[in-house]
């Protein structure tokens, strides 16, 4: 174990302490080039204060979840809950809003934080840029502290990277993105980071706090001075509960770090079942940093599955490629989040369309930019104020249509979409009349195999098939084999789909596969086989994959 530590309130000029004095950030992870730019003694100090203030509710919430996980899984929809109702109803209050850099999003560009991604996205063109530490990103302690690296030096306009072929790259744009960066959700940990209570009781750190933590404290300063300011994207959140648990988070760091209350500003991912119940709330919860909401289609589609995974064959899903956005859910969430973020002066973002482009193969790339337009149009016409995409030759497309719609204004927040009564049978309303097939099967097999390859091997978004695949892809991959598997759902040939028939899939699979020294496939195979055939379904896929093969030894 390093002894790298710091407790809260560590002065800047004072040697790295060698004696604990109350709560305290340990460093056990290897420290690599440069990480003691990041990891500093007053970075770590500020960690501890936010662990010594947040861990204990944050262990709350994550509590909470797993009630209302267990009263969905037992019969109990979610509904729109009657002891916040005041707060649906009143019209008169209103989100803070855009910060400066924020007030035009039509077109942003998600993406890891390695040092070539990075210069990527601020070369793209997109307005904003989503700087994403979550689901684009394998949580390997090289890459979230390198993530962190990346930031600094862009937000400081001195990030180069040079590849092996020695080969140059540099931010050249004259006007780049806003950067919105995404932290890890509340249930995710960072185990090369340690909190030591006052008691001298020890816990990995929550990977949420780390990454907002050390991203704010080196960055807010030089962003507000650059005329931007320290923006997030809030992934997971599944209650207005966990929304004030974060603007509590925010208002001590404003406190803490002197900046103005309100400088900090969030845009929450509506991802999660229950969050689409709560889209008022948690407005009104963060309303003094908020700046909008996002429709994370593809978590919420893995919600969807999660929370009714065992409740019979009405909530199966079929294959994943035809639940569209215009299926009856996935249409009622996101009519349901334009209608709330305007009524409240908060930004509607739409998501990402999976289709990418493939430079070598015109044909493919026309498909995709057809594909990717009629998302964008559809986003558009809705009253979306802008949208992701996750390939710099989109930006264009998507520009094209929020352009055709928007003309010269930044948003169009005057669409109130009043035309809009979304009911929670709506939002539950998951029947699209479509069978699940044996090619359906095979691809969520090969998808979620392939991607936790390219996962353990360090990268967290993996071109396959022509589609972008991040975690939150993969989560639907895996659970809807499992949801299949216990609901005795046959593919449309007739065939039931059984353990038997997925592990011969995986045998077929791991045998056409090119193999190399360094891959990773029996590996995912077998963390597949946890997360899909067992009987036990974990919460989230990253969470057993992380703790066994990304932490390195003390």
């Amino acid at each position: 174990m390093n002894t790298l530590l710091a407790s809260p309130s560590t002065p800047t000029t004072a040697p790295v302490p060698t004696q604990r004095t109350g709560p305290a950030i340990e460093v056990v992870g290897r420290l690599g080039d440069r990480y003691d730019e990041i990891l500093t003694p007053d970075a770590l100090a500020f960690l501890a204060d936010l662990h010594q203030r947040f861990a204990g509710a944050r262990h709350d919430r994550l509590a909470e979840r797993m009630r209302r996980r267990f009263e969905i899984g037992n019969g109990r929809d979610p509904r729109f809950r009657d002891d916040t109702a005041a707060i649906r109803e009143d019209r008169s209050w209103r989100v803070a809003g855009a910060g400066p850099g924020l007030e035009d999003r039509r077109v942003e560009i998600t993406g890891p934080t390695d040092p070539k991604m990075t210069i990527n996205a601020l070369n793209s063109g997109a307005n904003v840029w989503l700087a994403d530490q979550e689901d684009a990103t394998s949580p390997t302690w090289a890459n979230v502290i390198g993530g962190q690296l990346s930031l600094r030096d862009a937000v400081r306009s001195e990030l180069t990277f040079t590849n092996e072929a020695g080969t140059v790259y540099r931010v050249t744009a004259t006007e780049t993105p806003t950067i919105v960066m995404r932290p890890r959700g509340w249930h995710l940990v960072e185990k090369h980071l340690r909190f030591v209570d006052r008691s001298g009781a020890a816990m990995a750190a929550s990977g949420s706090l780390v990454d907002y933590g050390l991203y704010v404290f080196h960055n807010a300063r030089p962003l507000i001075d650059a005329g931007r300011g320290p923006y997030f994207y809030l992934p997971k959140l599944e209650s207005s509960e966990e929304a004030q648990l974060w603007d509590d988070v925010f208002t001590f760091t404003e406190e803490r770090l002197g900046l103005d209350h309100g400088t900090i500003r969030a845009t929450v991912l509506i991802e999660t079942l229950p969050a689409a119940f709560e889209m008022d709330e948690i407005l009104y919860a963060l309303r003094d940093h908020c700046a909008g909401l996002n429709a994370g289609r593809w978590d919420y589609i893995f919600s969807i599955i999660k929370n009714y995974r065992g409740r019979g064959a009405r909530f199966v899903l079929p294959d994943r490629s035809e639940v569209t956005m215009t299926v009856p859910f996935m249409r009622a969430y996101t009519e349901l989040l334009v209608q709330t973020c305007h009524r409240r002066g908060a930004h509607a973002i739409g998501g990402m369309s999976a289709f990418i482009p493939n430079r070598r193969d015109p044909e493919a790339t026309a498909r995709a930019i057809e594909k990717v337009s009629a998302d964008k149009r559809r986003e558009a016409g809705d009253g979306f104020d802008g949208t992701w995409v996750a390939h710099p030759d989109l930006i264009e497309t998507a520009r094209a249509e929020f352009d055709a719609v928007l003309g010269d204004r930044p948003n169009q927040l005057d669409r109130l979409r009043e035309d809009v009564s979304v009911t929670p049978s709506q939002l539950l309303d998951v029947r699209i009349g479509r069978a699940v097939t044996d090619v359906g099967l095979r691809d969520n097999v090969s998808i979620a195999v392939r991607y936790l390859d390219s996962w353990l091997r360090g990268l967290g978004a993996a071109a396959i098939d022509g589609l972008m695949e991040d975690a939150a892809t993969a989560e639907i991959s895996r659970s809807q084999v499992w949801q299949w598997i216990h609901q005795d759902v046959a593919t449309d040939d007739g065939r039931p789909i059984t353990r038997e028939r997925v592990e011969g899939l995986l045998d077929e699979l791991l045998a056409s596969l090119p193999r190399t020294a360094d891959d990773r496939f029996d590996d995912a195979a077998e963390l597949f086989r946890e997360v899909a055939l067992r009987d036990e379904f974990p919460t989230f896929l990253t969470v057993p994959a992380y703790t066994r093969y990304l932490v390195d030894p003390a």
